[in-house]
């Protein structure tokens, strides 16, 4: 950091802490040492700097990310003739993934606080490198789930970390561009994602699709040893071991009861006690959490009306939207016998479509108001997922890409508008125990979605082979139609929005200074 920089910031009358390589400086204005706790940690690297990489950064991350899970839906089908299982009790291998996600991004909001955000984004980065390889190398659907799970530990580090350096770097009038910016390169992976999987699977072999993400993961770590700012806390927080346990095994079971449900493999009575069980342990937390200084999740955040209604509203959204990435490789590999580079293809303008409505994302929201958006763009993509019922052996290519088309569209309106909406009235001191209450009920509403989705197709297929394509093909319409209903009943959540809302971050002329305000990061 310039000197001149230093002399600016110590001129404040508030402590500011500067942790160069080789001491600590912190001084106030009388030039006196001041305790620990009213220090805070800056980065080293400049602001204009990390405004230029960190998005950047970040976007490689997410690319690794999007890219891991869109090859890996379209595998499924080759994976699981290949491990001797069916396609849909496969599931266990994107569920316990993104499982792996929700029980562990909690934790890393205290891990960032604690470690770092450098320390911890590089071995996020690191873990879901080493984990991709050892998929590639399972010999078996046990080994499989078990290597997704450290992936997806990785994962839970990854982009909470990356989120959070973004909304304490940009102030909220920056912070829609910002993540806009983010997202776009990011949606290259789903754009390359099913048609490269599908190649891969269809001229070498569905393991080497995990090594594709050892040069990406390569490339990342040498980013975050260049550019990646280290924020830390102000003051350490003590981790809530109690709640960690109740939260992380009331998801994990609640997640494990959806997923055997849908095999049948439970007697009512068993599946009752395990809800009940599920039930008690987060309503256990709930009221732990409110009674604990330093909670894991701040639930206290919900009584903000904007996050609320968007964290929850988000929640019902994603339960439909969750199951659409598993059940569409298997509507075109299944249902119409399509090879899996083909079933990539028509995978393609979802994801073109929603890399260009990020481009226009900004004006929209700025023109017609995050109320309006999120209460009508949602019954359109209830109204987008019906219109894969009618998707059948004798329809044209054209006519399902272009439903895709519009799948990627109001897609990538809604997350971009849910996403940033969370952030609008939340002060800058609870800006990273948001992102990290966000970014956890992002995770379950997509691994119950997941299930639902599986859920539904096996109620509708009951015992009938999944090698009967008609009866396949006719239990997948019945799923989206379902699908449908329940993502456009979410809408009504919206409604609870006023007309106004949002508008710091569409239309606030007046810059914040994030990058340059000491709030502590104590609330990760």
């Amino acid at each position: 950091m310039r000197l001149s920089h230093y002399l600016k910031m110590c001129s404040d009358p508030k402590a500011v802490r500067y942790k160069s390589a080789s001491r600590d400086l912190c001084d106030n204005r009388d030039g006196r040492r001041l305790p620990r706790a009213s220090r805070l940690t800056i980065p080293m690297t400049d602001t204009d700097t990390i405004k230029r990489y960190l998005p950047w950064l970040v976007a490689t991350a997410l690319f690794m990310e999007q890219l891991d899970a869109t090859i890996v839906n379209t595998a499924v089908p080759s994976i699981a003739a290949s491990l001797h299982v069916t396609p849909l009790s496969l599931k266990s291998v994107v569920t316990s993934y993104i499982l792996s996600l929700a029980v562990g991004i909690p934790v890393s909001g205290w891990m960032a606080d604690r470690f770092g955000t450098k320390r911890v984004f590089g071995t996020a980065i690191a873990i879901f490198t080493v984990a991709s390889v050892l998929c590639g190398l399972s010999l078996n659907a046990p080994m499989m789930v078990a290597a997704r799970l450290l992936q997806g530990l990785g994962g839970a580090m990854m982009m909470p970390v990356g989120r959070l350096s973004i909304i304490r770097t940009f102030p909220k009038n920056e912070l829609l561009g910002a993540m806009n910016f983010v997202i776009l390169p990011a949606l290259i992976g789903p754009l390359l994602g099913p048609t490269v999987g599908g190649l891969i699977v269809h001229w070498i072999s569905w393991r080497a699709i995990f090594f594709v993400n050892v040069p990406v993961g390569l490339l990342a770590l040498y980013l975050v040893w260049r550019h990646m700012p280290d924020y830390h806390g102000a003051e350490p927080r003590p981790l809530d071991v109690i709640g960690l346990i109740l939260f992380s095994s009331g998801t994990a079971i609640l997640s494990w009861l959806l997923e055997v449900f849908g095999e049948h493999t439970l007697d009512p009575t068993q599946a009752g006690l395990m809800l009940a069980l599920s039930i008690a342990l987060l309503g256990a937390y709930a009221w732990h959490a409110t009674q604990y200084q330093f909670p894991l999740l701040r639930l206290s955040l919900f009584e903000v009306r904007t996050f609320r209604v968007s964290v929850l509203g988000g929640f019902i959204t994603r339960l439909g939207i969750g199951g659409l990435p598993f059940l569409l490789p298997l509507l075109y590999q299944l249902g119409l016998k399509l090879a899996p580079w083909q079933s990539g293809l028509l995978m393609m303008p979802t994801a073109a479509a929603a890399m260009g409505m990020k481009l226009i994302a900004s004006k929209v929201l700025a023109r017609f108001g995050y109320r309006q958006i999120l209460i009508v763009n949602t019954v359109c993509i209830g109204l987008t997922i019906g219109l894969f019922s009618l998707v059948g052996p004798g329809t044209p290519w054209y006519a399902i890409a272009g439903i895709g088309l519009l799948q990627g569209f109001f897609n990538s309106l809604q997350f971009t508008s849910m996403n940033t909406l969370a952030y609008a009235d939340v002060e800058q001191k609870d800006s990273s125990m948001a992102s990290t209450i966000a970014s956890s009920f992002q995770q379950l509403s997509m691994s119950f979605g997941l299930a639902a989705g599986s859920i539904i197709t096996a109620w509708f297929l009951g015992n009938v082979p999944q090698t009967n394509q008609p009866m396949v093909t006719q239990a997948l319409h019945h799923a989206f139609l379902a699908l449908a209903v329940l993502t456009m009943l979410s809408s009504l959540v919206f409604w609870r929005l006023r007309r106004d809302d949002g508008e710091s971050i569409t239309r606030s002329k007046t810059a914040t200074a994030v990058a340059q305000d000491p709030a502590p990061l104590s609330q990760a």
